[in-house]
């Protein structure tokens, strides 16, 4: 029987969470495959009583837990390790406790294992919007030379180009079915250097650099409420300062730089970097100084 450890890492927000539980509850019973499909919930330090209405309500989850430290990358290793070194999973999935899906999610990722080997990462094509009609993705690219690094299909609409399986150089996080193979080839999430945003590139860019293929199914669909991803200057400064040092930024300056520096083949591969950063502040002065001009109005 294929094992599939589906890791869920928390930090507060128990709404979410009991919905996310409810629903694979409901959706893996209704297969007939929660068997299949350990439950792992890494709770990194909730106050809001989170570990407590999982064990009263779900005891049958694998409930880890974190001191608050653990960060994305640190709480997916908790998960990834018990599934792989104690629970011998044959795949983790990585899960976001907000992501909706198909009732057939599941039961394509089990006929999708059959179809390809262990040296597979198999990631979800992602939706904008619950109607499914605006992909957010379908995976990510990176040119070493250039530096150039993004995702494909971004904000794009539904189209037939887009339902066809694809290979890519790296895969976001959600959605994400990894091998247990490739831990113990390539070892497991950069915690230290990639705690949160990157970590996810990283370690499939990492494992594909090591040989292993990433592909995105067009049969694995997930939709995510992006206005939940990451952080947003605000239209203030000092916010817009922050987004280069805080770890929850896609904009953390450090992180970037390490991705860069441990994987760009050129040093124009830095362009790159110099030129997202100056069109986040110019964009924030361009609005500033268009908003002081002709008001919230022009803001259309």
């Amino acid at each position: 029987m294929t094992k599939i450890a589906i890791l869920i890492p928390v930090f507060n927000h128990l709404d979410y969470t009991k919905a996310c539980l409810n629903n694979l509850d409901n959706m893996l019973v209704k297969a007939g495959i929660s068997e299949n499909f350990p439950v792992i919930v890494i709770d990194d330090g909730s106050t809001d009583g989170t570990s407590d209405w999982i064990k009263a309500h779900y005891p049958q989850v694998n409930l880890l837990h974190g001191n608050g430290n653990l960060w994305w990358s640190g709480g997916i290793n908790v998960g990834a390790r018990h599934a792989v070194e104690s629970m011998n999973c044959d795949y983790v999935l990585l899960w976001n406790n907000d992501i909706q899906i198909d009732a057939a999610y599941f039961s394509n990722c089990l006929k999708l294992v059959g179809e390809y080997d262990d040296t597979v990462i198999l990631g979800s094509k992602i939706y904008a919007d619950p109607k499914k009609k605006t992909i957010w993705s379908m995976g990510g690219y990176f040119y070493p030379k250039s530096g150039k690094t993004g995702m494909h299909a971004f904000m794009v609409p539904e189209s037939e180009q887009y339902q066809q399986a694809v290979e890519v150089d790296w895969i976001t996080g959600m959605g994400t079915l990894v091998p247990a193979r490739v831990m113990r080839e390539i070892g497991y999430w950069d915690e230290k250097d990639f705690p949160q945003y990157h970590g996810d590139t990283e370690f499939t860019y990492r494992a594909k650099l090591k040989g292993f293929r990433n592909v995105i199914h067009p049969d694995l669909v997930i939709w995510n409420d992006i206005t939940n991803t990451g952080l947003s200057h605000k239209d203030n400064f000092r916010t817009l300062l922050r987004l280069l040092s805080d770890k929850r930024s896609l904009y953390y300056l450090k992180v970037n730089l390490k991705f860069h520096k441990k994987y760009a083949r050129s040093i124009f591969a830095y362009w790159f970097l110099v030129d997202r950063y100056f069109r986040l502040f110019g964009g924030f002065f361009k609005w500033k100084i268009s908003k002081l001009l002709f008001g919230r109005s022009r803001e259309s």
